[in-house]
């Protein structure tokens, strides 16, 4: 009886003093804490009582655990070590669950109120996607040509010597290659000039694929990304987009050509836009043109931003080169450019989206700004 009269024999931080380490002693002196931390936690109310009564148990410095810790698991023999171990965790996940219930009871508790979750809160506002002014754009150009028929031709943005140049009859040491500088794949010396890869400076490679693959008539408009080794500035970048188109048929003529072009500028513009065609030069395509629209800012009267001309350069054009037909015939005889004839365009795509926008600077397509963005959601 001598021991269990020093076991409930407190000492004045409220940690009882163990005279033995045997089951039965540990065994009492774990159940007589146990029922005091129990009546201690059943009258609890309001917040400042619980958060006594955590501090009492389970303060880091002065809790009762903390000192059960100290006095008995660091005095304890090691063959009593384990025993007191298991105990101590039961009581301490003990202590823990009557301050979770006490803390559900109590509605006033701070914590409480920062894990809830409030069902009359706005819910979180999901953004809505809206697409990009380039994206936008380019399926502007798309539609119009689809409506008249013309169906979407797609191609790699990696391209052989051969497709991007050689086939679109521009030869090795062709100075209008120079035009059309661009990034190479490296480590490819060994291999035929024409198999070499590159990165695509325009999408008519697309137009060579497609004519291989099929017989005429042709009808495909291209969208896509393409790489030169320009110079980034206000209205110019080394990655932009453009648009091509390829016509063929028997009895296609210019005429045909300035019809299509005409009514699309129309279309993307407004009915009130004035087309003319200038002579150029381009290797894929004999005539060639320019192609400006009348200024869709002043209206034809002369401002800055068409240089007080009245006009703005927009794309290029023209009659499909019979060279090309014989690269397409070498596969598909049936463009023969004695009994077929076509034409192709080209636009860029950053071009448009700056005028019909108002944007000024082609970096700001590309900076990610949301800022800026958020402007065409």
């Amino acid at each position: 009886m001598q021991c269990f009269i020093l076991l409930f024999t407190h000492m004045s931080d409220g940690i009882p003093e163990l005279p033995a380490y045997d089951d039965a002693a540990l065994e009492k002196a774990f159940a007589a804490l146990e029922t005091q931390a129990r009546e201690a936690a059943a009258g609890l109310a309001g917040e400042a009582a619980l958060e006594a009564f955590r501090l009492e148990w389970l303060g880091r410095k002065q809790g009762r655990l903390k000192g059960l810790s100290d006095r008995w698991l660091k005095a304890a023999p090691a063959t009593a070590k384990k025993a007191l171990g298991l105990r101590f965790n039961a009581l301490k996940a003990v202590v823990e669950q009557l301050l979770d219930s006490a803390l559900g009871a109590s509605p006033s508790d701070a914590g409480l109120k920062a894990e809830a979750i409030d069902i009359t809160l706005a819910g979180t506002r999901r953004l809505t996607g809206a697409e990009h002014p380039i994206t936008r754009t380019m399926n502007e150009i798309v539609s119009v040509f689809a409506a008249l028929g013309y169906s979407v031709g797609v191609g790699p943005e990696v391209e052989t010597d051969f497709y991007n140049f050689e086939s679109m009859n521009f030869p090795p040491g062709h100075p209008a290659r120079d035009t059309q500088d661009t990034l190479v794949v490296a480590n490819q010396e060994r291999k035929p000039l024409r198999d070499r890869l590159l990165l695509r400076t325009h999408t008519s490679p697309v137009q060579m694929r497609t004519m291989e693959q099929q017989p005429p008539p042709v009808r495909i408009v291209i969208p896509g990304k393409v790489h030169r080794n320009d110079a980034a500035d206000a209205t110019h970048s080394p990655i932009f987009h453009q648009v091509e188109g390829l016509c063929v048929d028997t009895g296609i003529t210019f005429s045909d050509l300035k019809g299509t072009l005409d009514h699309a500028m129309k279309a993307l513009f407004g009915s009130a836009v004035k087309t003319r065609f200038f002579p150029s030069f381009f290797p894929f395509t004999e005539p060639s043109a320019d192609v400006q629209i009348s200024c869709i800012f002043c209206g034809g009267k002369g401002c800055r931003k068409c240089k007080q001309s009245g006009w703005i350069e927009l794309l290029g054009c023209g009659m499909v080169d019979p060279a090309v037909f014989a690269f397409a015939a070498e596969k598909q005889p049936a463009y023969d450019p004695k009994k077929i004839s076509g034409f192709a365009f080209g636009m860029g795509v950053e071009r448009i989206a700056m005028m019909k926008y108002g944007i000024s600077e082609i970096g700001s397509l590309y900076a990610g700004d949301m800022r800026f963005l958020n402007q065409f959601a």
